[in-house]
């Protein structure tokens, strides 16, 4: 089953949509999104590896077509986020699983995987960043929001939410713009400007000082447990340096890192006749490992 189907699904009354493709028999690769994104990211990915993976691809809460509970009603942080991905592979019955995550994705996932460690299999981080020296100066309005929470530091993040800051994400760096399709900025700042969906993200952004904290708890997981790790990194990424990258080897002697010549989103600056070559052998060489069949 290359093509993915779409669901919606219940999970402790939120309501959250995913794709899901390929062979429920396969390894489950569980894919993770970042900002301002949804599943609508792997949509060129999944059907590249259907035949070797399960894959199961949610929008998070607050995110694409999963529901956005009202902030009265929910609180925005990463460890309920977390919470909620890891209720929905209970709830769909996924024992083991690998991770697939970008950006935000990767705290979120990390935190799945610092919690239930025999449940991950392995680990593909996409611009997904667990060191210090993987921030950039751009943090830094970011982290004075941290320090100092006020009404004019949170506004002052409101333009990263922007159509124009979106499309920036996807055009920086990338050096033959004909690549990026406008079709994911385009749907992010359609998710964007539904109401209330700018506050729920700058909660968000509030909560990321909680990722930043638990770096080192997540680099003592990559220490203890090993497992089979992958970074796949645009090394002109605005948001998260190289050296975040570099960095897993400290932790994970036997990661392989992969610095591609693109910005923050990989996989929208690639030809798509290009994806096989970029990627793909590197996951198809997960699939086949003896890691993801680990006792």
């Amino acid at each position: 089953m290359r093509s993915p189907t779409y669901h919606r699904i219940d999970i402790d009354g939120h309501e959250v949509f995913y794709r899901e493709a390929g062979d429920s028999t396969k390894p489950t690769l569980l894919l993770l999104h970042g900002f301002p994104s949804s599943s609508h990211m792997f949509r060129d990915l999944i059907p590249q590896l259907a035949d070797r993976f399960h894959l199961i691809a949610p929008d998070i809460p607050g995110f694409g077509q999963s529901a956005a509970p009202a902030r009265a009603n929910f609180s925005y942080t990463f460890d309920n986020l977390a919470g909620v991905i890891q209720r929905f592979s209970e709830v769909l019955g996924i024992e083991r699983f690998a991770l697939y995550s970008f950006d935000i994705g990767a705290p979120i996932g990390f935190r799945v995987a610092i919690k239930y460690p025999e449940r991950v299999t392995a680990i593909i981080s996409q611009n997904g960043n667990a060191y210090d020296e993987g921030l950039s100066d751009v943090w830094n309005p970011i982290k004075r929001y941290w320090s100092e929470p006020t009404y004019a530091n949170r506004d002052a993040l409101r333009e990263i939410m922007k159509p124009l800051a979106i499309r920036w994400q996807y055009e920086h760096g990338v050096s033959d713009l004909s690549n990026v399709s406008p079709d994911g900025y385009s749907l992010d700042a359609f998710y964007m400007a539904r109401p209330d969906t700018e506050e729920i993200q700058l909660d968000i952004a509030l909560d990321y000082a909680s990722n930043v904290a638990l770096y080192p708890m997540f680099q003592t997981y990559f220490r203890k447990y090993q497992p089979r790790f992958l970074a796949i990194w645009g090394d002109k990424d605005p948001f998260f340096l190289p050296a975040g990258a570099e960095a897993f080897k400290r932790d994970l002697p036997n990661a392989e890192i992969h610095l591609l010549d693109t910005g923050l989103r990989v996989g929208d600056a690639f030809p798509r006749n290009r994806h096989r070559n970029s990627r793909l052998p590197d996951l198809t060489a997960l699939a086949t490992s003896a890691c993801f069949h680990r006792c």
